[in-house]
Parts: structure tokens; C-alpha cells; sequence
């Protein structure tokens, strides 16, 4: 039986284009009446539902498949809150929406790894960092790849592709069950690494999304921080004290930015307040406040190389995830933009109903 026209899944399109109602009216060339009786409920007609979906760039089917289930401005943490616009805001949590389907899916055709992320609610950061290197194993040495370490926690790692600099990362609960990070992944590979555990201190400190404000942000950086940069092993660089030239080096082993890594010498104690300010400026006088010198290579996702050559071998890809969800094969691209190189595969009647076999997927920090 075809399901009914869903107005949820038109409210989602229309905001996943930062479109107004008055402004999706007038490029469908309908009134503005019409599309909020079509987002309270009424089905438009055949011309005005194929005009709906080209506007929004989406298939007619989209709109007949169930619900989506989307962050919240409540439930999701997003690094720079203040500075969004509502339509931002709107616009990152419907395609949080869509990576939300992407990895149900997945975890339909796939065994992806268990949740294992403690709620640290309330933790002072430094000590929640601790913990959780504790927890994870990870002793007090490098983080080799941090995306690789979410994935094996069970984290979904999406990216955030966004035309707005507002629009930075965040991260959110899936019904409370799935944790979710999203990234932006034109940055620089260590600017990248500090969100992601930014947005784990959010998961871990933050689970129930209710607090918001600079205060939530300066623990999650703090926890980030500790997190890449574990006060014993930077103390033990007090002898070293540090030049321009040792930051860089140093900055390499750990893979963090300049920039951060003489922040956090100067945090723990390390760095005088005079040594940490000559630092800063001489570093600033090379460009490193905006950029990276000598940048590690970008990290990339496990999970989705598995998923796709599993995909590429059955002569499938993200074509086919797109026709089985109703999902703009675009939109999914851009949540994978930066992660992995994907096949979009064949669009063939045999590929759109033969669903490929579940798949199990191990993941090695």
C-alpha cells in the first residue's frame, strides 16, 4: 500500500534549502497559503508536487516515505550557536536528519560497532578526558586518528558540508541511543581533529543537550584539549622549554595545531605568560592563526570505506542507498564529502530491490 504524502518530509526539504515558506511559494509558483496547508497536511496535486520537488531538489517519492528524525536545537551542540541564523541552525539539523537515515540504514545491512561512550555529565573536563583515555585504553600517547577512535566507540562520523563559516560542527543523540558527530571537513586535518574531540567532550559531558552557552563550549574545549594533549606528558616538556621551532615539532607528534598545542603548555604551566605571548605572536607573524604549517594528512572514515567496497563488489553504491532511502543522492555525497572516495554505483532495477547482504565491520584504533 503507497504511503500518504508525509508534510514533515516537505518541511525538512524546505528547510535543508534555507528557503522561507514565502520564498518556496513563490519559486513553485504557488501562494503562500498553499504551502502551509501543505505542511499542515494537505497533499498538493501532481504539477504542484513535481514543482515542490524540483525546487527543493528532491524525487516526488521523497515525499511519501515515513518520518524523519531530526536533531534538535535542544539535543544538538553546535560549536558556534550564537553566531547561526535560525535557517543555519535548520538547515545543518535537516541534513543531521538525513545522516540519521544514512546510518540507520546502514546499521540494517551492516554490524557496526557498539556504543561505548561514558556519560561523564557534570565531570570537571580534565578529569572526563582522563577517564575516557582510560576507559578507551588509550595510555597517554598520540591519538593516531581521531575519527578512526570515534567510529570504534560506535560515534557515526558525518560531514558538514555548509556554505556559512558560522556553520562549524556539532554534535547530537540519536533518540538518546546513537551518538553523532559532524565535521567540517575542509578544514585543516588538525583544526578537524579539535572538533572532533571537542564534540566528544559535548557527547560525553553534555549527553542530555539541555545546557547551551559559552560555558558548555569552553568545557568541551577544554576536554578537547586534554583529551589530545594529556597534562602528564606536557608537563614532562617543561625542560624542553619550548621555541618556535620545538612547537612545530612537537605540534607533529601530536597532531594539533601550533596554536593549540602552546595554549595548552601555557594552561597546564608550562609556558610563563610571557614565553606563552611571544609565542602566540611570533607564530601569528607566520600565519598560523588561520593556517597550518606542514599539516598532517586529512583523516579519513573506516566505517564508510567498508560499507562502499562491501558495495562496490555487488556492482552497487550510493546511487542505491539514495533510490532505497528516497534520499537525494547529492545530499548523501556531502555527508560523506571528505571521508572516503564513493562509487555512485548503477541505477538498475536489479540493484534497486536486491538489498546487499549484512556485513560485518571491525574496527581497529
Amino acid at each position: 500500500m503507497e504511503r500518504p504524502f508525509n508534510p514533515s518530509r516537505l518541511v525538512a526539504a524546505r528547510q535543508r534549502a534555507k528557503l522561507s515558506k514565502k520564498q518556496l511559494a513563490e519559486r513553485a509558483e504557488v501562494t503562500h497559503k498553499s504551502v502551509a496547508l501543505y505542511e499542515d497536511g494537505r497533499q498538493p496535486s501532481l504539477g504542484t508536487l513535481a514543482r515542490l520537488a524540483q525546487v527543493l531538489g528532491v524525487t516526488a517519492e521523497f515525499f511519501f516515505a515515513p518520518d524523519l528524525t531530526l536533531p534538535t536545537p535542544e539535543n544538538a551542540s553546535f560549536r558556534s550557536f550564537s553566531r547561526m541564523t535560525s535557517a543555519q541552525r535548520d538547515a545543518a539539523l535537516a541534513a543531521g536528519g538525513y545522516a540519521f537515515e544514512f546510518s540507520a540504514w546502514m546499521e540494517r545491512n551492516f554490524h557496526l560497532p557498539a556504543v561505548a561512550v561514558p556519560d561523564l555529565t557534570g565531570a570537571d573536563p580534565e578529569a572526563a578526558a582522563e577517564i575516557v583515555r582510560a576507559e578507551w585504553g588509550l595510555g597517554v600517547l598520540p591519538i593516531r586518528n581521531m575519527i578512526h577512535l570515534l567510529e570504534s566507540r560506535g560515534v557515526r562520523v558525518f560531514s558538514l558540508v555548509e556554505d556559512s563559516r558560522e556553520v562549524n560542527a556539532f554534535s547530537s543523540w540519536r533518540e538518546g541511543q546513537t551518538p553523532f558527530v559532524f565535521l567540517n571537513t575542509v578544514k585543516s586535518s588538525e583544526s578537524s581533529r579539535f572538533d572532533a574531540a571537542h564534540e566528544l567532550g559535548h557527547l560525553v559531558l553534555h549527553r542530555h543537550g539541555e545546557a547551551k552557552g559559552k560555558q558548555v563550549e569552553a568545557e568541551a574545549n577544554a576536554f578537547a584539549s586534554a583529551l589530545l594533549m594529556p597534562k602528564t606528558e606536557m608537563l614532562a616538556l617543561a625542560s624542553q622549554c619550548p621555541s618556535v621551532v620545538d612547537v612545530l615539532r612537537l605540534k607533529k607528534r601530536w597532531n594539533v595545531s601550533a596554536m593549540a598545542l602552546v595554549y595548552r603548555l601555557h594552561k597546564v604551566g608550562v609556558l610563563t605568560e610571557w614565553l606563552y605571548k611571544s609565542l602566540c605572536i611570533e607564530l601569528s607573524s607566520q600565519g598560523m592563526r588561520t593556517r597550518e604549517v606542514d599539516s598532517a594528512e586529512r583523516e579519513t572514515s573506516l566505517v564508510f570505506k567498508k560499507v562502499f567496497d562491501a558495495m562496490k563488489a555487488r556492482g552497487q553504491g550510493l546511487r542505491e542507498i539514495a533510490v532505497d532511502l528516497r534520499l537525494p543522492v547529492e545530499e548523501l555525497h556531502r555527508l560523506l564529502f571528505g571521508l572516503t572516495s564513493v562509487s555512485l554505483g548503477i541505477t538498475n532495477l536489479a540493484a534497486q530491490t536486491t538489498p546487499p547482504r549484512r556485513g560485518h565491520l571491525r574496527l581497529v584504533d
